[in-house]
């Protein structure tokens, strides 16, 4: 019985040094390793216009206006100061403090587009056929001097008359250009990183307006709003 016993003690004994053989050495083996990563970052553009600032200048500005007068206001510049491409809407809203037809108020307006600025000439010229759209009896309030149509390469000029049907559909207020409307972007309406819109308008009170227009004191203001030229961007 004893011998039994003994022989049961040495077998316990060696497994449990086999036991902790096996653990203590569990920290020895070494394995290669090796690490590789990848990092992004996105920054957001901006949209922004004239860096976020009203713009210079008046619309329009006379006093003594009379039937007939022809008044153009100062250059309004519009600069796509943001880093993303544009679509504007330019939207011209006006009124009269009297009973009376706002339409006899004539509005034309040039809109040049360009990223190196044009010499003068262009601007005179543009100036000068806006007012040959204007009918009837016309008669300057400031004068300028008109110089021959020079072709200038990545400038793009438009005049345009606002039309009686246009009047018609909303005679307070009109998007300048059909590009410009929801859903019609149009290229020259596009504004680039860099690049500028030079708008000018002219009013002209019809030769036709009575006596009811006297002291009658005309307003205008200009909206630019600018949206992402993506699918699906809209004006907010």
């Amino acid at each position: 019985m004893k011998m039994k016993s003994m022989k049961v003690a040495m077998v316990g004994t060696a497994f449990a040094g086999a036991l902790a053989l096996t653990i203590g050495s569990s920290g020895s083996f070494a394995w290669f390793s090796d690490l590789t990563s990848a990092n992004g970052e996105i920054t957001s553009g901006t949209l922004e216009v004239n860096n976020g600032n009203d713009i210079d200048g008046k619309i329009v500005e006379a006093s003594s206006f009379a039937p007939s007068q022809l008044i153009f206001g100062d250059w309004l510049t519009v600069e796509n100061t943001g880093s993303l491409d544009a679509h504007l809407q330019a939207t011209y809203a006006h009124s009269v403090n009297l009973e009376v037809p706002i339409d006899s108020y004539k509005v034309g307006y040039i809109a040049i587009k360009y990223t190196i600025e044009p010499g003068r000439d262009i601007y005179e010229d543009a100036q000068y056929k806006l007012d040959q759209l204007f009918n009837g009896v016309t008669n300057e309030i400031q004068a300028f001097s008109a110089s021959p149509s020079i072709e200038q390469n990545g400038v793009e000029v438009m005049t345009a008359l606002i039309d009686e049907k246009t009047y018609a559909e909303n005679a307070n207020e009109f998007v300048l250009g059909d590009g410009a409307l929801p859903g019609k972007d149009n290229e020259f309406w596009q504004l680039d990183e860099g690049q500028y819109i030079d708008l000018n308008f002219g009013v002209k009170l019809d030769e036709n307006a009575g006596n009811e227009y006297q002291g009658a004191i005309y307003e205008a203001t200009l909206d630019v709003l600018a949206k992402q030229t993506d699918n699906g961007a809209e004006y907010e």
